[in-house]
């Protein structure tokens, strides 16, 4: 159980125990000593504090955490390689863990799954020194159990991944993926580079997500740097933004349905998709908008046929026979492994980045966080809904608000 509220621990009063680093920007950052790093480890275990990120270089790792709008970056020392692990007691942490193992050869101590994560032992260089493996999948125990492989090789033009199912006739008892197939290395590629070319490696980690990766990395450096970005600039980003919600949005809900057996919804939320990237080709000169968001640094409405299909979906009884009541993640495990965007929402979990800790010009933005409670597939599907709803309605404030002036404002060099 959570403690009370009198006697919880705040992410910021644990971080002024450790060494502050004066130069991180935009949120603290504090170099613990092992006690402390454990302390985190449990408060994230125990549900007071959500895991956001943790990642490790030669000789450190860090986990950015949030603690009720306070947000921070804890930092260990590995002596020796190794450090304690996080996974050991929140479980969301493991794949993470298992990704520094592989990229760095550090150690988490206690973490009871290292089994590979990324490296496939076919890497050229790597941080570990451990021959290549057949791959331990987790094994089921039960009657009549048998196992679907599916990928790493798919039909579509997906990232390669490989699927085990364990089932008992229709009933999945196990689901377990592999994934690290095209790995590319983006970090260790962006070592040395100039900022310019950092940039456009940030907008290739996920083509149909270029937009948040490019928006996420100027951030950063515009952090770093002390940059403020121009009015303009920083409303013409949220446009982008919102047009590549709205076209994985569309792009999700007909796949979903799809799977489902509802090939009509997959294509005429195909049709949808289509037109959100054609109107991004239009605005921005690229149907994804890639590198059009720097580190310093469009009118198309439209038709209102989305509507009708979401009638098409709500009254299509066969369809909600397959997404009511399936899939379903409870608030609880939506909490302990801080799902955010729609997983969580669906899930009770209303965290929204736009709001908390928030990024401009969404201060200035009214909208709505959808959210709803029964965390199963038609939850994930009415939140997309919603969030295709409040993405035209913000496409529409945006273009209203569109402020004058300049667009770039280009930072220097790293150091």
């Amino acid at each position: 159980m959570n403690e009370p509220e009198q006697t919880r621990t705040r992410l910021h009063d644990v971080m002024r125990a450790g060494r502050t680093v004066e130069a991180h920007q935009p949120w603290p950052r504090a170099v613990v000593n092992r006690e402390g790093w454990r302390r985190a480890a449990s408060l994230l275990s125990n549900g007071q504090w959500t895991l956001l990120g943790l990642w490790a270089e030669r000789e450190q790792v860090h986990m950015a955490l949030t603690d009720e709008g306070e947000f921070g970056v804890l930092s260990v020392e590995c002596e020796g390689k190794r450090f304690p692990s996080v996974g050991q007691s929140h479980p969301p942490a493991i794949r993470l863990e298992r990704a520094i193992r592989d990229l760095w050869g550090l150690e988490p101590e206690g973490l009871a799954d290292t089994r590979p994560w990324l490296d496939h032992g076919k890497w050229i260089v790597s941080a570990t020194t451990r021959a290549a493996e057949s791959y331990a999948f987790l094994t089921a125990e039960g009657e009549s159990l048998h196992q679907i492989p599916v990928g790493p090789v798919h039909a579509g033009i997906i990232e390669p991944g490989h699927f085990r199912f364990t089932a008992n006739g229709e009933a999945v008892v196990r689901l377990e993926a592999r994934l690290g197939y095209v790995h590319k290395g983006i970090e260790r590629l962006m070592e040395g580079a100039s900022v310019e070319r950092a940039a456009v490696l940030a907008g290739r980690v996920s083509g149909d997500s270029t937009v948040a990766y490019a928006l996420a990395f100027a951030r950063a450096i515009e952090a770093a740097h002390g940059i403020d970005v121009p009015r303009r600039a920083v409303w013409l980003r949220a446009l982008m933004g919102e047009l590549e919600r709205l076209a994985n949005h569309f792009g999700d809900i007909g796949a979903i349905c799809n799977d489902a057996a509802f090939a009509m919804m997959h294509a005429q939320c195909g049709h949808l998709r289509e037109q959100v990237l054609r109107a991004a080709d239009r605005c921005f000169g690229h149907r994804l908008m890639m590198d059009q968001i720097v580190p310093g640094g469009v009118r198309c409405d439209l038709h209102q046929e989305f509507p009708e299909l979401v009638e098409l979906y709500d009254n299509t009884a066969s369809l909600q026979d397959r997404t009511v009541d399936t899939g379903i993640l409870s608030p609880s495990l939506a909490r302990q492994f801080g799902c955010g965007g729609y997983v969580g929402r669906a899930s009770g979990r209303s965290f929204d980045a736009r709001r908390s800790p928030g990024y401009p010009p969404y201060d200035a933005l009214q909208f709505e966080t959808p959210l709803r409670q029964e965390g199963d597939v038609d939850a994930r599907i009415w939140i997309r809904i919603r969030e295709v709803e409040q993405s035209l309605a913000l496409i529409e404030q945006i273009l209203r608000e569109l402020p004058p002036g300049s667009i770039d404002q280009r930072p220097g060099t790293l150091a």
